[in-house]
């Protein structure tokens, strides 16, 4: 019952802001009623460090060349919607995709056409789209954001993806203690909502490092309860990359078929990768 939060919604409709009181939070922000939106809301993350973010941030919503993008990359308005895709403010425009956890921004990873990434100050480590698995008993993990976003395309909104990509090779040493998996970090903020799934699709990218990420993630979350999507061969000796890659060039049924052909982990042929763990390591770590 605190009031902490201050609202102020001018008389036009044109303008609003608010900002919430409390010491440890700090939330604040501005939306106009054309669509963009300024903020601060990473303020409460930075002060773990010793400091405040006094910038703010102003995003907007995609303009035409961005959503032409997407569009090339058969990913709809209506997705980009839904999962509140914008865009900087200036003329060189960047991706912005939002980081979101109960409803509340948490951070924003920026990307560029040419594939140029980095992330605002204070974001946390955490997977994104995770508001679309609170209650379900299935979920999909990808290895990065636009894969996320076609895996919609393909009608699956319980999907989640890593924040930071891949790693180069699968590590050779058993998982580190919940404290020290630094890498794993948000996989470990989660462990609850987790723990309720008992089935998991790992649909990494078919490279080295995404096969090294789905052995990474397996043996966190227990290889008894993962499947592994193998994407489909391009040609007589490559697969397709990633989900997104499947989209553009198969279609969203092709790859809504690559994800329910999903197996076993346990049955999936990975005598290449060479590892050390206990498949309890998860809910036991060393």
């Amino acid at each position: 019952m605190e009031r902490s939060l201050s609202l102020h919604v001018i008389p036009t409709g044109d303008f609003a802001m608010w900002r919430c009181f409390q010491s440890e939070c700090g939330w604040a922000g501005r939306i106009f009623a054309d669509g963009r939106l300024a903020f601060n809301e990473f303020s409460r993350t930075a002060k773990l460090f010793g400091g405040t973010v006094k910038k703010s941030l102003i995003l907007e919503p995609l303009g035409d060349e961005l959503i032409t993008y997407f569009s090339k990359r058969m990913i709809s308005q209506e997705t980009l919607k839904r999962n509140v895709v914008m865009q900087t403010a200036g003329r060189q425009a960047a991706i912005a995709f939002t980081y979101r956890q109960n409803g509340q921004l948490v951070g924003c990873k920026y990307r560029t056409i040419n594939k140029k990434f980095w992330q605002a100050k204070g974001t946390e480590k955490l997977f994104y789209g995770i508001d679309d698995i609170n209650d379900a008993d299935e979920l999909i993990i990808v290895e990065g954001e636009m894969d996320k976003l076609s895996v919609e395309e393909a009608g699956f909104l319980n999907c989640i993806s890593v924040p930071g990509g891949a790693p180069n090779k699968v590590s050779t040493n058993a998982v580190a203690s919940i404290q020290k998996d630094t890498a794993y970090q948000y996989l470990w903020s989660c462990k609850d909502l987790l723990d309720k799934v008992p089935r998991v699709i790992l649909a990494t990218d078919s490279d080295e490092p995404g096969q090294a990420l789905a052995e990474e993630l397996a043996l966190r979350l227990g290889k008894h309860r993962c499947w592994r999507v193998d994407w489909p061969y391009k040609d007589d000796f490559n697969r397709f990359k990633d989900a997104n890659e499947i989209l553009m060039q198969l279609g969203a049924d092709a790859l809504k078929k690559a994800i329910e052909d999903a197996k076993s982990y346990q049955l999936c042929d990975t005598d290449h990768i060479q590892v050390e763990g206990d498949l309890e390591s998860f809910h036991e770590p060393s």
